[in-house]
Protein backbone atom coordinates (compact mmCIF):
# COMPACT_ATOMS: atom_id res chain seq x y z
CA UNK A 1 0.00 0.00 0.00
CA UNK A 2 1.58 3.31 -0.83
CA UNK A 3 -0.19 6.07 0.91
CA UNK A 4 0.80 10.28 0.58
CA UNK A 5 -0.87 13.12 2.49
CA UNK A 6 -0.85 16.86 0.76
CA UNK A 7 -2.46 20.13 1.77
CA UNK A 8 -3.65 20.84 -1.67
CA UNK A 9 -4.38 24.70 -0.29
CA UNK A 10 -7.67 24.90 -2.08
CA UNK A 11 -8.90 22.42 -4.04
CA UNK A 12 -10.33 24.48 -6.84
CA UNK A 13 -7.01 26.19 -7.00
CA UNK A 14 -4.53 23.33 -7.05
CA UNK A 15 -6.92 22.30 -10.49
CA UNK A 16 -7.46 25.30 -12.06
CA UNK A 17 -6.20 28.02 -11.26
CA UNK A 18 -2.55 26.99 -10.94
CA UNK A 19 -2.85 24.41 -13.57
CA UNK A 20 -1.74 23.77 -16.86
CA UNK A 21 -1.95 20.80 -19.03
CA UNK A 22 1.13 19.66 -17.47
CA UNK A 23 0.67 20.70 -13.44
CA UNK A 24 -1.82 20.95 -11.17
CA UNK A 25 -3.60 18.28 -8.74
CA UNK A 26 -5.47 16.24 -11.75
CA UNK A 27 -2.25 15.45 -14.04
CA UNK A 28 -0.41 14.48 -10.28
CA UNK A 29 -3.34 11.75 -9.40
CA UNK A 30 -2.90 10.35 -13.13
CA UNK A 31 0.87 9.73 -12.51
CA UNK A 32 1.01 8.96 -9.01
CA UNK A 33 1.27 5.39 -7.52
CA UNK A 34 -0.70 5.80 -4.12
CA UNK A 35 -3.37 3.39 -3.37
CA UNK A 36 -4.38 6.06 -0.77
CA UNK A 37 -4.33 10.14 -0.66
CA UNK A 38 -5.49 11.96 2.42
CA UNK A 39 -6.14 15.69 1.72
CA UNK A 40 -6.25 19.37 3.72
CA UNK A 41 -7.29 22.78 3.67
CA UNK A 42 -9.69 21.59 0.85
CA UNK A 43 -11.81 24.62 1.40
CA UNK A 44 -14.60 23.73 -0.29
CA UNK A 45 -18.37 21.96 0.28
CA UNK A 46 -19.12 18.19 -0.72
CA UNK A 47 -20.46 19.34 -4.40
CA UNK A 48 -17.44 21.56 -5.25
CA UNK A 49 -15.08 18.84 -3.80
CA UNK A 50 -17.06 16.35 -6.33
CA UNK A 51 -16.90 18.94 -9.20
CA UNK A 52 -13.25 19.59 -8.79
CA UNK A 53 -12.15 16.18 -8.43
CA UNK A 54 -15.19 15.12 -11.18
CA UNK A 55 -11.90 13.55 -13.68
CA UNK A 56 -10.14 11.63 -11.19
CA UNK A 57 -13.59 10.25 -9.72
CA UNK A 58 -14.55 9.52 -13.64
CA UNK A 59 -10.82 7.24 -13.37
CA UNK A 60 -12.29 5.17 -10.09
CA UNK A 61 -10.92 6.96 -7.43
CA UNK A 62 -13.68 7.28 -4.42
CA UNK A 63 -13.70 9.85 -2.14
CA UNK A 64 -14.64 10.52 1.60
CA UNK A 65 -14.70 14.06 2.76
CA UNK A 66 -15.88 15.97 5.81
CA UNK A 67 -16.42 19.64 5.10
CA UNK A 68 -16.46 22.92 7.59
CA UNK A 69 -19.64 24.81 8.33
CA UNK A 70 -17.45 27.96 7.86
CA UNK A 71 -18.07 28.47 4.04
CA UNK A 72 -14.13 28.36 2.54
CA UNK A 73 -12.43 27.09 5.58
CA UNK A 74 -10.41 24.07 6.21
CA UNK A 75 -12.12 20.63 5.14
CA UNK A 76 -10.08 17.37 4.77
CA UNK A 77 -11.06 14.39 2.53
CA UNK A 78 -9.33 10.78 1.50
CA UNK A 79 -9.11 9.76 -1.66
CA UNK A 80 -8.95 5.68 -1.73
CA UNK A 81 -8.44 2.88 -4.75
CA UNK A 82 -9.88 0.60 -2.52
CA UNK A 83 -13.28 0.61 -1.35
CA UNK A 84 -14.32 2.44 2.09
CA UNK A 85 -15.88 -0.10 4.89
CA UNK A 86 -16.40 2.84 7.01
CA UNK A 87 -16.22 6.37 7.11
CA UNK A 88 -16.43 8.67 10.18
CA UNK A 89 -16.28 12.55 10.62
CA UNK A 90 -14.39 14.60 13.56
CA UNK A 91 -12.38 13.40 15.90
CA UNK A 92 -15.10 13.29 18.90
CA UNK A 93 -15.29 16.21 20.34
CA UNK A 94 -18.42 18.50 19.59
CA UNK A 95 -16.49 21.47 19.25
CA UNK A 96 -14.96 20.16 16.26
CA UNK A 97 -17.84 18.23 14.69
CA UNK A 98 -18.31 20.48 12.15
CA UNK A 99 -14.38 22.17 11.42
CA UNK A 100 -14.00 19.75 8.51
CA UNK A 101 -10.55 19.59 10.01
CA UNK A 102 -10.74 15.31 11.16
CA UNK A 103 -11.97 12.51 9.21
CA UNK A 104 -11.52 8.78 9.42
CA UNK A 105 -11.98 5.92 6.96
CA UNK A 106 -11.70 2.16 7.37
CA UNK A 107 -10.37 0.09 4.38
CA UNK A 108 -9.67 -4.05 4.03
CA UNK A 109 -6.32 -4.86 4.55
CA UNK A 110 -6.03 -8.46 3.67
CA UNK A 111 -8.66 -9.25 6.19
CA UNK A 112 -7.64 -6.76 8.97
CA UNK A 113 -9.10 -3.04 8.96
CA UNK A 114 -6.88 -0.36 8.30
CA UNK A 115 -7.76 2.68 9.74
CA UNK A 116 -6.34 6.12 8.00
CA UNK A 117 -7.24 9.47 8.86
CA UNK A 118 -6.99 12.99 7.07
CA UNK A 119 -6.21 15.50 9.73
CA UNK A 120 -5.61 19.23 9.33
CA UNK A 121 -4.79 21.18 12.82
CA UNK A 122 -5.41 24.44 13.41
CA UNK A 123 -2.20 27.29 12.56
CA UNK A 124 -2.26 28.47 15.59
CA UNK A 125 -1.03 31.67 17.23
CA UNK A 126 1.62 32.30 20.49
CA UNK A 127 -0.70 33.56 23.14
CA UNK A 128 -4.01 34.18 21.84
CA UNK A 129 -7.55 32.54 21.68
CA UNK A 130 -6.42 31.01 18.33
CA UNK A 131 -3.51 28.74 19.41
CA UNK A 132 -5.89 27.82 22.59
CA UNK A 133 -8.27 26.87 20.13
CA UNK A 134 -5.45 24.78 18.51
CA UNK A 135 -4.93 22.94 22.21
CA UNK A 136 -8.09 21.79 22.31
CA UNK A 137 -8.11 20.47 18.97
CA UNK A 138 -4.77 18.90 19.74
CA UNK A 139 -6.49 17.53 23.48
CA UNK A 140 -9.22 15.99 21.26
CA UNK A 141 -7.12 14.13 18.73
CA UNK A 142 -4.85 12.91 21.15
CA UNK A 143 -7.81 11.08 23.27
CA UNK A 144 -8.71 9.54 20.03
CA UNK A 145 -5.25 8.57 19.17
CA UNK A 146 -5.07 6.94 22.64
CA UNK A 147 -8.82 4.99 21.65
CA UNK A 148 -7.19 4.20 18.11
CA UNK A 149 -3.79 2.71 19.93
CA UNK A 150 -5.44 0.65 22.50
CA UNK A 151 -7.07 -1.39 20.27
CA UNK A 152 -6.37 -5.13 20.12
CA UNK A 153 -5.72 -4.77 16.39
CA UNK A 154 -4.55 -1.43 16.17
CA UNK A 155 -3.71 -1.15 12.52
CA UNK A 156 -4.28 3.01 12.14
CA UNK A 157 -2.41 5.99 10.52
CA UNK A 158 -2.97 9.49 10.82
CA UNK A 159 -1.94 11.63 8.26
CA UNK A 160 -1.89 15.43 6.96
CA UNK A 161 -0.83 18.65 7.86
CA UNK A 162 -0.03 19.17 11.39
CA UNK A 163 1.00 22.34 11.74
CA UNK A 164 4.12 21.88 14.36
CA UNK A 165 7.95 21.26 13.95
CA UNK A 166 8.71 18.16 16.25
CA UNK A 167 12.05 19.23 16.22
CA UNK A 168 15.05 21.49 15.33
CA UNK A 169 15.75 19.44 12.61
CA UNK A 170 12.28 19.96 10.75
CA UNK A 171 12.77 23.90 9.89
CA UNK A 172 15.74 25.77 8.36
CA UNK A 173 15.50 28.77 10.77
CA UNK A 174 14.32 27.11 14.13
CA UNK A 175 16.03 29.33 16.36
CA UNK A 176 13.97 32.48 14.59
CA UNK A 177 10.58 30.08 15.84
CA UNK A 178 11.01 29.58 19.16
CA UNK A 179 8.21 31.68 20.40
CA UNK A 180 6.05 31.23 17.70
CA UNK A 181 3.02 28.70 17.22
CA UNK A 182 4.39 25.72 14.93
CA UNK A 183 7.32 25.27 17.39
CA UNK A 184 6.40 25.81 20.50
CA UNK A 185 8.22 23.86 23.14
CA UNK A 186 4.35 22.35 24.65
CA UNK A 187 3.43 21.67 20.57
CA UNK A 188 7.00 19.46 20.40
CA UNK A 189 6.00 18.06 23.70
CA UNK A 190 2.47 16.99 22.36
CA UNK A 191 4.06 14.97 19.70
CA UNK A 192 6.95 13.43 21.80
CA UNK A 193 3.81 12.50 23.91
CA UNK A 194 2.40 10.53 20.95
CA UNK A 195 5.44 8.99 20.04
CA UNK A 196 6.24 7.58 23.39
CA UNK A 197 2.48 6.20 23.35
CA UNK A 198 2.62 3.86 20.63
CA UNK A 199 3.02 6.19 17.22
CA UNK A 200 6.10 6.50 15.29
CA UNK A 201 6.50 9.17 12.80
CA UNK A 202 6.80 7.13 10.05
CA UNK A 203 9.20 9.60 7.66
CA UNK A 204 11.60 10.68 10.29
CA UNK A 205 11.79 6.99 11.19
CA UNK A 206 12.94 6.31 7.25
CA UNK A 207 15.27 9.34 7.55
CA UNK A 208 16.56 10.12 11.16
CA UNK A 209 19.29 12.39 10.09
CA UNK A 210 18.49 14.48 7.76
CA UNK A 211 17.10 18.08 7.88
CA UNK A 212 13.91 17.73 6.63
CA UNK A 213 12.78 16.77 4.23
CA UNK A 214 10.48 19.81 4.34
CA UNK A 215 7.14 19.79 2.94
CA UNK A 216 6.02 23.37 3.16
CA UNK A 217 7.57 26.33 2.10
CA UNK A 218 6.25 30.04 1.93
CA UNK A 219 4.67 31.40 -1.45
CA UNK A 220 6.64 34.72 -0.75
CA UNK A 221 10.74 35.18 -1.51
CA UNK A 222 13.16 32.65 -1.90
CA UNK A 223 11.56 30.39 0.41
CA UNK A 224 11.38 27.14 -1.83
CA UNK A 225 14.18 27.97 -4.16
CA UNK A 226 16.55 28.44 -0.70
CA UNK A 227 14.98 25.34 0.93
CA UNK A 228 13.65 27.20 3.81
CA UNK A 229 11.09 25.08 4.60
CA UNK A 230 8.80 23.30 7.95
CA UNK A 231 8.69 19.83 7.95
CA UNK A 232 4.85 19.82 9.51
CA UNK A 233 3.32 17.07 6.94
CA UNK A 234 3.76 13.68 8.05
CA UNK A 235 2.63 10.37 9.12
CA UNK A 236 2.32 9.12 12.40
CA UNK A 237 1.20 5.34 12.36
CA UNK A 238 0.76 2.67 15.19
CA UNK A 239 3.73 0.45 15.58
CA UNK A 240 3.31 -2.54 13.93
CA UNK A 241 1.98 -0.46 10.98
CA UNK A 242 5.19 1.82 10.70
CA UNK A 243 6.95 -1.40 10.84
CA UNK A 244 6.26 -2.25 7.41
CA UNK A 245 7.65 1.12 5.82
CA UNK A 246 9.74 0.44 3.04
CA UNK A 247 10.36 4.01 1.40
CA UNK A 248 9.04 7.37 1.63
CA UNK A 249 9.80 11.08 1.61
CA UNK A 250 8.99 14.57 0.09
CA UNK A 251 7.36 14.61 -3.17
CA UNK A 252 9.42 18.00 -3.10
CA UNK A 253 8.34 19.79 -6.94
CA UNK A 254 11.11 20.16 -9.33
CA UNK A 255 10.98 23.85 -9.55
CA UNK A 256 8.71 26.94 -7.93
CA UNK A 257 6.49 27.16 -11.79
CA UNK A 258 5.86 23.61 -11.09
CA UNK A 259 4.17 23.79 -7.42
CA UNK A 260 -0.22 23.66 -6.89
CA UNK A 261 0.21 24.04 -3.67
CA UNK A 262 2.83 25.56 -1.30
CA UNK A 263 2.93 21.99 0.18
CA UNK A 264 4.35 18.90 -1.00
CA UNK A 265 3.07 15.06 -1.11
CA UNK A 266 4.62 12.84 1.57
CA UNK A 267 4.04 9.36 0.52
CA UNK A 268 5.05 5.98 2.26
CA UNK A 269 5.44 2.77 0.86
CA UNK A 270 4.35 0.00 3.04
CA UNK A 271 4.72 -3.60 2.49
Amino acid sequence: MILTTINVNGIRAAVKQRSTDNLGLLAWLKLTRADVICLQETRANDDQLADALEPALADGWRLASATSAAKGRNGVAVLSRRPFTDVRAGCGHDEFADHGRYLEVDLDDDGRTLTVASIYVPTGEAETERQREKERFLDATAARMAELVSRDDAQAVLCGDWNIAPAEVDLKNWKGNLKKAGFLPEERQWVADRLAGGWSDVVRGLHPDVAGPYSWWSWRGQAFDNDSGWRIDYQLATAGLAARARSGGTERFGAYALRWTDHAPVTVEYV
